[in-house]
């Protein structure tokens, strides 16, 4: 019995060859897409789980008021992870933690690393990280101790044993201690490189403050977190703890337990890469759910139109003794041989199609991960409900009929309240179009970004890091690349601008008295404005005469800092731009001039308003050379840079980066979602198009007599094309209608989340409504028009 239904399901493909693949390429994609994106989800759901103790650890995250100012930040100072150990026995384990870029070398080989880990001795025992040779207990014990992963092993030291090897980071050697495993994707610490966080400088002291450390806690049981928490906030609120950390009034100071598996993507706050949100993972479920819906509206709306050609057949197995149940499996079996051929195909289209995910999402996923239990047992049920409930109306509908009616009249596709065909046109053409605008909007929210005047040039600016005994040497070698033909201006900072991380406080005077003000602040060397091609709306750029009012001597009895001011800090003070010119701040314990103010200019993410931010003469704490070169001469330029590096600090590699690229890596996130909805939304309209095209195909088929009569009594081409493609425009503008308000109101809430965003304009959604409705017209066309080219004699013939 069931291979007589295959055998039919299998003649009834080949006899419908137009349908069959319309269906099976409409599946196809839609499985592989739910299938891609199934594993990009799985792949985020998964983050830092595979440590075997995930749900017992948990990121410290730091709260502060000050001024009447709240900041939240992922760092800490070195002081919350020994301090709250000593204090709260429900914590097993800490470890502080950095990331940071160093200079490796073994021999001649010598290598910029990006991704060397200082942390706390019991860091592998928190995190499970496999040791493949040597004792995680002891791997950090030492600060001559260093851990390479399993990739450095080899790039280093070849198929050598590198346990008890040398490797020299600046002019310090360290000995590998142990070989770990490559760091899986799925983990927000990354690294290639671990030694002991005592080998930072400056971290020896414990302090609340100076928060530039990401640290964690491994708790005894994972229960004690909500205790815990509140034992902290009570602990941080007592007058001991205040007054070590020199609050005063309303200020005060606290941490928050965020558990790990939940960072990366219900945290606002970024660590070590930004983070993901779970709302992007809702968007994606949802989009490859619309996706599968259109792909199976196509296949219930053809298979429905279909049933008009096999009355005869239908009517004949009725007649021949076949009862419901019999032709209900019979249509249930051609959808499953459809929906399981199409996800053969989409198993093969979804490896081939890797790299370009690979590329749309950022990740490095490789075939094998398809290859897996999970994937190939989410398919097949995916295949079973589709062919289930993308068969179920047909096969009902059809074997629910009456053996008279079917032999009489037939099915009738163009008659009767086709209400379910209609609907699942307008569902379709209701997602396309949703999708198109919400992705328009996201699109032009990205374009908005990357073109935002921003108070600052951020391009044609190259990045050096400074590193070793560089800064000896540091007015020298800027004056060397600042004669590089094509470089513009030189400057250094502590950090890049568009993302400042430091956070300080000052103490000003206005007309009311002393206020202290919570704020951002970047040390930075002369020229910095300059080279930013910042504005200035009063005062000047640093100059070379302001270091001579630094006076380090007689104890720095006669220090001044001189500062530049962003105009948000100077009405947060109450001054104008000239008003601010020579007033004095108090920063620490240090105290200097205004000499400038400067535009503001956005320091951080466009998610968040422009803050308060003061920018101070540092020339020491610089840890890039920031220098601005002619967009015209790049690829020579940086040539000459590197040949200057190689002259004059031959003992390290060179490396380099732009100020956009780090720009852009603020919203990577947005960017790798933007993407995937614009190929979720061509998609879309794709496939229903491509259904519409089969059901105008099969219309203009049902109509060809009504057509040949048309044509014989004098209508004209259009005025036959506009009768087949009416109703379907008509289910189009109740789809417009629909879609647009749904659109509206999913494209305001994403923006909501940034403080700089578009307005959405009107026009986006005549424009897409218009597009849609051509796009439609087009499909439905050219079958009506390839009907109305047909000889009227030969239409009423074949009738």
């Amino acid at each position: 019995m069931f291979k007589n239904y295959f055998k039919t399901a299998l003649r009834n493909l080949r006899k419908n060859k137009l349908y069959s693949a319309i269906n099976i390429f409409g599946l196809t994609v839609g499985l592989a897409a739910c299938l891609l994106i199934g594993v990009y989800i799985n792949h985020e759901l998964s983050y830092d789980k595979f440590n075997a103790n995930a749900n017992r650890i948990v990121r410290v995250t730091m709260e502060y008021k000050n001024s009447e100012t709240v900041n939240k930040t992922a760092t800490t100072g070195t002081k919350p992870g020994p301090q709250f150990k000593r204090t709260f026995p429900s914590i097993e384990e800490y470890a502080r933690t950095y990331i940071t870029s160093r200079v490796i070398k073994n021999g001649d080989k010598l290598f910029d690393e990006p991704a060397v880990l200082y942390a706390d001795q019991p860091f592998f025992k928190i995190f499970s990280f496999p040791i493949i040779e040597g004792n995680a207990a002891t791997a950090l014990d030492a600060p001559d101790k260093i851990v390479v992963t399993k990739s450095m092993a080899k790039k280093y030291f070849g198929n050598d044993d590198p346990i008890n090897k040398t490797l020299s980071i600046g002019d310090k050697d360290f000995r590998v201690s142990a070989i770990c495993e490559d760091v899986p994707q799925n983990s927000q610490i990354k690294f290639d490189f671990a030694t002991q966080f005592s080998n930072l400088y400056n971290v020896k002291d414990e302090t609340w403050w100076t928060a530039n450390w990401i640290t964690y806690f491994l708790v005894k049981n994972k229960n004690d977190i909500p205790l815990l928490q509140q034992q902290i906030s009570s602990y941080m609120s007592t007058a001991e703890v205040r007054t070590e950390a020199g609050l005063k009034g309303t200020d005060y100071l606290t941490y928050h337990l965020e558990p790990l598996t939940k960072v990366h993507l219900y945290s606002s706050l970024p660590g070590f890469e930004p983070n993901s949100s779970i709302t992007y993972i809702y968007m994606l479920a949802l989009i490859a759910l619309l996706i599968l819906i259109i792909a199976c509206a196509n296949y219930t709306n053809l298979a429905t139109a279909q049933s008009a050609g096999r009355s005869g057949e239908i009517g004949m197995r009725k007649v021949m003794g076949a009862s419901k149940k019999q032709i209900f499996f019979q249509f249930i079996s051609e959808s499953s041989v459809i929906t399981f051929l199409a996800a053969a195909l989409a198993f093969l289209l979804s490896i081939f199609l890797i790299p370009y995910f690979n590329s749309v999402t950022g990740k490095h996923f490789t075939p094998d991960i398809l290859i897996q239990p999970v994937p190939i047992l989410a398919l097949i049920l995916f295949t079973i409900a589709v062919s289930f409930f993308a068969g179920m109306y047909p096969a009902l509908v059809l074997s629910g009929t009456e053996i008279m009616g079917v032999l009489k009249k037939g099915f009738s596709f163009t008659g009767g309240n086709n209400l379910l065909r209609k609907t699942l046109i307008v569902a379709q053409f209701g997602i396309s179009i949703f999708l198109i605008i919400y992705t328009v909007i996201i699109l032009q929210q990205m374009h908005f970004m990357q073109t935002k005047d921003l108070g600052y040039d951020k391009d044609h600016v190259v990045v050096l890091p400074i590193g070793g005994d560089m800064m000896k040497n540091f007015e020298s070698l800027k004056s060397a690349f600042s004669q590089v033909r094509g470089v513009e201006a030189v400057t250094a900072s502590y950090q890049t601008p568009e993302n400042v991380q430091w956070g300080d406080g000052i103490t000003a005077i206005d007309k009311k008295g002393k206020q202290d003000i919570s704020l951002n602040a970047m040390p930075v060397d002369l020229d910095f404005t300059k080279t930013m091609k910042m504005e200035m709306l009063a005062g000047r750029d640093f100059q070379k005469s302001d270091f001579g009012m630094m006076d380090t001597s007689n104890n720095d009895a006669n220090y001044q800092q001189p500062f530049i001011i962003n105009e948000t800090l100077a009405k947060k003070i109450g001054w104008k731009p000239q008003q601010a010119i020579g007033k004095t701040i108090e920063k620490g314990v240090t105290s200097g001039p205004v000499v400038g103010v400067v535009k503001d200019f956005n320091f951080r993410s466009l998610h968040d308003p422009v803050g308060p931010m003061l920018v101070f003469l540092s020339r020491d704490l610089s840890r890039d050379y920031m220098i601005r070169i002619n967009g015209n001469r790049t690829k020579q330029t940086v040539a000459g840079l590197e040949t200057v590096w190689k002259q004059r600090i031959p003992e390290r590699p060179f490396s380099y980066h732009f100020l956009d690229d780090d720009y852009n890596k603020l919203y990577l996130s947005e960017q790798k979602i933007s993407e995937l909805f614009a190929v979720a939304a061509a998609l879309a309209i794709v496939l229903a198009c491509l259904g519409l095209f089969g059901l105008a195909a099969f219309t203009t088929v049902q109509r060809t007599k009504e057509i040949g009569i048309r044509r014989v009594l004098g209508a004209n081409i259009s005025s036959i094309t506009l009768l087949i493609a009416k109703n379907f425009l008509e289910l189009i503008g109740i789809a417009i209608l629909i879609a647009i308000p749904l659109a509206w109101w999913a494209g305001n809430k994403w923006l909501q989340d940034f403080a700089y965003r578009i307005p959405v304009q009107s026009y986006i959604f005549i424009a897409v409504a218009l597009l849609t409705a051509l796009i439609a017209l087009c499909t439905v066309s050219y079958h009506s028009i390839k009907a109305s080219l047909m000889n009227p004699v030969k239409s009423l013939r074949s009738e």
